[in-house]
């Protein structure tokens, strides 16, 4: 590992070196660095020893005013914010149609009415306009946005956070995809009330490995309270130290002009965020994809048009220029223009069935289903069902919301 500065959960695991007879868990009883909550280890639920300096240490880093560690990725602090506003009183919140699957289930699940914020879906899900999220926020009564999406693009956060303070409304955000920025000014700590970040998809965490924040004394306390509900009680300590390892991490200033660079050279997608490089393959983004895993190069998904590649600080030069060496040898195909699927129907309490996918065109899909990344849905629940996002979902390595190659629709349809 990269030397950084003190690290107190890391030096906390590496200075217990005498023999250790385990008679706790974890089962495998070899101790190490995988413990529990023993004397010295301090407790993540009620933490006042090194989690707790680590947690101090990383609020400041970012800005805020409380940070929580989490080991259960973001999708922990993603429940733990929507719960927070729910027992603050919010019943609607306004959500992109693109949000991760997280918040919609934490709508689900803690009773909170979603408003859906629309934008356009082709190419690729698009951020939503400051007109949309306006209209939408006056339907709801806190606002959250996904900052930056999984494609690298931003929304209007100065705006957005303009509008919510007027309205005194709380403007949340899904930050998952932007641990490294903090410091700079597109970073999520600048604008809103409370955020998570996914340290281990940007940053050198393990995996699982986030945090979530808030930025006030009154957020953190009900942050601090919903995660009590959110979070694990037997947190990985290995994990644990990674996310504060990866904050203190140094910024890598000359690969992130390396990686914009790249992005010129190559032809990729423009957007703000340095990690995320989405070359456009179109049609032939599958055989661009399986030519570049037989020479050992896995991008982070193929979308059916774009290949996506994720850097860290972590990433090395070397590797930049070989991907570019690689992607230049690749022929390009058009991009497919997805249907936007019309209509919403199909209420809650109607019967449902799986249908195999080569058989669902034109019915009305009843759950939401997508690619596994990036875990936003392809097609939503009350949306007609179309050939192309079919073939799609048909063709790729993972996906969400199917079983055994089936998917579910109303049965009105079926």
């Amino acid at each position: 590992m990269k030397r950084v500065k003190t690290c107190h959960i890391l030096e906390m695991l590496r200075s217990q070196k005498r023999p250790h007879l385990s008679f706790h868990t974890p089962g495998h009883k070899r101790a190490g660095a995988d413990i529990t909550e023993l004397v010295y280890s301090d407790n993540l639920l009620s933490p006042h020893g090194v989690i707790k300096r680590a947690e101090e240490d990383i609020a400041r880093i970012v800005g805020a005013n409380a940070a929580y560690l989490l080991t259960d990725g973001s999708t922990a602090g993603v429940h733990a914010i929507i719960l927070a506003l729910k027992e603050a009183g919010i019943s609607r919140l306004a959500y992109p149609k693109a949000a991760h699957k997280s918040v919609k289930d934490a709508c689900y699940l803690f009773g909170v009415e979603g408003i859906e914020i629309d934008a356009p879906s082709s190419p690729y899900p698009q951020q939503p306009s400051i007109e949309a999220i306006s209209a939408a926020l006056e339907q709801a009564d806190a606002l959250l946005l996904t900052s930056p999406d999984y494609y690298g693009n931003f929304p209007p956060l100065k705006e957005a956070a303009a509008l919510c303070q007027e309205a005194g409304k709380p403007f949340v955000l899904d930050g998952a995809h932007g641990a490294h920025l903090h410091g700079t000014q597109f970073y999520a700590g600048s604008f809103a009330e409370m955020w998570v970040d996914g340290a281990h998809k940007s940053l050198p965490a393990l995996t699982q490995g986030a945090a979530c924040f808030a930025k006030d004394e009154v957020w953190a306390s009900r942050l601090k309270a919903a995660l009590s509900r959110c979070r694990t009680t037997s947190p990985s300590y290995p994990i644990m130290a990674s996310v504060e390892y990866a904050y203190k991490y140094p910024k890598n200033e000359k690969l992130e002009r390396a990686a914009v660079a790249l992005k010129r050279e190559i032809g990729a997608e423009q957007n703000a965020d340095w990690t995320k490089v989405l070359v456009p393959f179109g049609e032939k983004s599958a055989n661009a994809e399986a030519y570049l895993q037989k020479k050992g190069v896995y991008p982070e998904f193929d979308d059916g048009n774009f290949l996506m590649f994720y850097l860290s600080p972590c990433t090395k030069k070397g590797e930049l220029k070989r991907l570019k060496k690689l992607l230049r040898r690749l022929p390009r195909g058009p991009l497919i223009a997805w249907e936007q699927a019309k209509g919403e129907r199909g209420k809650e309490g109607n019967l449902t069935r799986l249908v195999p996918l080569s058989k669902a065109e034109g019915l009305t899909c009843a759950r939401e289903c997508g690619l596994f990344p990036p875990c936003v849905p392809l097609i939503g629940k009350g949306e007609r069902i179309t050939k192309e996002k079919l073939s799609r979902l048909a063709s790729a390595a993972n996906t969400f919301g199917l079983e055994g190659g089936c998917i579910l629709v109303f049965w009105e349809d079926a």
